[in-house]
């Protein structure tokens, strides 16, 4: 069977091989829990990012967590929430959020963690209706497992399938397409049941059943976990397909003027730029018969170093196809496969191989990185990668070898929802990672370059910001960017009058104002805020805030060394 390797695993070590001198052994470990408590039963527990990336902040502590293995326990917990004023929050076994959206707030206040990660054992499938109704805590591949077993298939899925049913939704998560319902997978959401809080009379907690064409639904959807605690969710189903897939690498020279066609053409279709390597690599990926067979039909500061790695990295994914097989290995284009095998990966997540620990697993000390992810109204996004081009070729284009190393800009498609907090309009969507030094007070390579990327993106261009990635300047003002927010709110204030599930982590996303971020020093380094000041950035490592190159009313910080033009 042919497995599509996601990028941010496997690929990743892979590509590094190549280039990289030292290699570090290590054995079969899983990873590890991401709560984790004080055995000798005092300072509580833990909430920790899969990536790291929380280390830098305060901790995530609360004095409890429970285990809820039903409907009925997750209701209860809630209750007692309720009954006691407590902030909740709920979190999947794989808390890959980067927000701290799963964190109930300050350990001084009183607080508990739902984990969902027993919560996991229903699954039912209803073949005639073609649906699927889950426990919230089933994770992406167990559930599609389940459906293409009964020969069936879910539509959309994210690429990374180290996601739980209820966070995913919640967040907005997505694949990549224009067609049919589109990619993001709330939109194939037809029904979910919300745990909120009640009188004393209603048990102080209460499962309210929503279906589709309830305009509840709209708002719950993408709930972001403050509107309740999500139990059940009912998915749409198709009759099980496969699809074909083949990569074309070419010259990036029209990608603003064929990226529309090129999602109208392809019902999965997506797009990685390589801006160093002036290379775009187009997915062609559509759906075909169920009897296509299955097989082929035909710390060093040197900009250079990076750039050797990017060329290196480029060449090893064109050799390995982006991870797809046809069998055990990859033989030749198109390659044909099952839905389910092709849709999402993680299988870093299970595998018991001696080398195939998750790349960024913050125990061998691999991959730490940012990830931000823009999502343009489509037409105002071939301006932004024309910007992106001014930059890269009035700088050198090295400079910019950094994020073609992590994958260059991956670039999918998402249709326009009803949710209130997802996308008013078809929509293209742009994930970059780049470097993230374990030190929050240490500059990157190219610094003032990523900033200017992601300013460009955010208030040049209004790009919403994915609501489960990026740093905090990227939710300044989200608030204007959504017409239906205050619907949102509404909805927020009429289930949850107590806040019970927001904190001051829910709300420096929600409320992204920057009176409300850190303007301390080096605030910038982490994108706490966007400098004003020199302070901001690092003076004392050279770093000064300047206005960006292309986008002047940028402001980034700027090594006084800079060799860029």
């Amino acid at each position: 069977m042919m497995m599509y390797q996601y990028f941010r695993c496997l690929l990743v070590v892979a590509a590094s091989l190549v280039v990289v001198l030292q290699v570090q052994t290590v054995q079969a470990i899983l990873p590890p829990p991401v709560v984790q408590c004080n055995q000798t039963g005092a300072g509580g527990c833990t909430l920790y990012n899969s990536y790291g990336a929380w280390n830098d902040r305060s901790d995530c502590r609360v004095p409890t967590v429970v285990y809820p293995t039903t409907e009925e326990e997750l209701r209860s917990a809630v209750a007692n929430a309720s009954k006691n004023k407590i902030k909740i929050k709920v979190v999947s076994r794989f808390s890959h959020t980067i927000p701290k959206l799963a964190c109930p707030g300050s350990s001084k206040k009183p607080a508990m963690l739902v984990s969902t990660s027993k919560y996991n054992s229903t699954i039912e499938i209803d073949v005639v209706g073609l649906t699927v109704t889950v426990d919230s805590g089933v994770s992406m591949r167990q559930l599609i497992d389940r459906v293409e077993e009964a020969n069936l298939s879910l539509v959309a899925a994210p690429y990374w399938e180290g996601v739980s049913v209820g966070g995913l939704i919640s967040t907005g998560a997505h694949g990549s397409s224009w067609w049919g319902k589109g990619g993001a997978v709330h939109d194939h959401v037809i029904g979910l049941s919300l745990i909120v809080p009640a009188k004393q009379n209603e048990g102080f907690a209460k499962i309210i059943r929503i279906q589709s064409p309830d305009p509840l639904l709209d708002a719950a959807k993408v709930s972001l976990g403050v509107l309740g605690v999500i139990s059940k969710v009912k998915l749409s189903l198709e009759p099980g397909f496969k699809r074909s897939v083949t990569y074309n690498f070419t010259d990036d020279g029209e990608i603003e003027d064929v990226f529309m066609d090129h999602a109208k053409k392809y019902e999965f279709g997506d797009i990685t730029w390589y801006p160093s390597r002036h290379t775009a690599v187009y997915r062609y990926d559509n759906r075909v018969p169920l009897d296509t067979p299955e097989t082929a039909m035909e710390n060093a500061r040197n900009v250079n170093g990076k750039c050797l790695m990017a060329s290196s990295f480029v060449g090893f994914k064109k050799l390995v196809a982006n991870g797809l097989k046809n069998g055990l290995t990859f033989t030749g284009y198109p390659v044909v496969g099952r839905q389910g095998k092709m849709q999402t990966s993680g299988s870093c997540l299970y595998s018991t191989s001696s080398l195939s620990s998750c790349a960024w697993d913050p125990r061998i000390n691999g991959l730490f990185f940012y990830e931000s992810t823009a999502i343009f109204p489509a037409k105002k996004f071939g301006d932004f990668i024309k910007d992106v081009k001014k930059l890269r070729d009035l700088i050198k284009p090295e400079n910019f070898c950094g994020v073609d190393i992590y994958n260059g800009f991956l670039i999918r498609f998402i249709k326009a929802s009803k949710a209130y907090m997802g996308q008013s309009e078809d929509s293209t969507v742009v994930d970059f990672n780049y470097y993230r030094a374990s030190d929050a007070s240490t500059p990157r390579l190219n610094q003032d370059v990523w900033e200017e990327v992601e300013q460009m993106a955010f208030f040049k261009h209004g790009a919403k910001p994915h609501w489960a990635k990026n740093r905090n300047l990227a939710f300044l003002n989200v608030q204007s960017k959504y017409p239906n927010f205050n619907k949102f709110l509404d909805v927020k204030k009429k289930l949850d009058p107590q806040e019970m599930f927001s904190s001051e982590w829910s709300d420096e996303i929600l409320f992204g104002k920057e009176e409300k971020y850190n303007k301390g020093d080096g605030c910038a380094l982490e994108g706490l805020c966007v400098c004003s000041e020199d302070r901001h950035c690092s003076p004392s490592k050279g770093y000064f805030c300047k206005p960006g190159l292309v986008y002047s009313e940028a402001r980034v910080c700027r090594s006084s060394g800079s060799s860029m033009l």
